[in-house]
């Protein structure tokens, strides 16, 4: 039987893959997939990973999940990315993750982490240099790690 983190990191990858229309597609994918769960579990699930619907051209409304990095203007962006340049290292242990920055930049990216209230992460304690990372249990570091490049782009870069 899969847990509910492995079930709630589905249900994204799902969403974020195809064009999800309504609650039973997404619940017959999920059986397929070897998970089973009822609708009302499924609803819950939806309402934890802030789901939504959006208008779609062709098929009406379609499921979204929301991007930790929504559109922003340009100078909101390019302040995400000069942050990410400040981003050093990052080692695991257990549920927690330290990160490295360069010194005076930690506050500051570890507000944007808390921002982006994704899923994935508890939340952060940041000092001058280092931030902690608080994660849900059942996340491992790859989920973690898709989580920041999601909030901070050019992280992709780097990792």
């Amino acid at each position: 039987m899969k847990n509910k983190v492995q079930r709630l990191l589905e249900i994204r990858k799902i969403i974020q893959q195809g064009q999800v229309h309504s609650q039973d597609e997404l619940l017959s994918t999920l059986k397929e997939k070897g998970y089973e769960l009822t609708q009302a579990t499924l609803s819950r699930d939806l309402k934890v990973l802030q789901v939504a619907k959006v208008p779609h051209p062709s098929k009406g409304y379609v499921y979204t999940v929301p991007e930790t990095v929504r559109e922003t203007g340009v100078a909101e962006q390019s302040r995400v990315n000069y942050l990410a340049d400040g981003f050093q290292d990052i080692q695991f242990s257990g549920n927690l993750a330290v990160v490295k920055t360069l010194p005076g930049y930690a506050n500051s990216i570890a507000a944007v982490i808390d921002q982006a209230k994704s899923w994935e992460i508890i939340g952060t304690v940041a000092g001058d240099d280092t931030i902690l990372i608080i994660e849900r249990e059942g996340i491992s570091k790859n989920d973690l790690m898709q989580a920041l490049k999601r909030i901070m782009p050019k992280l992709n870069e780097r990792f």
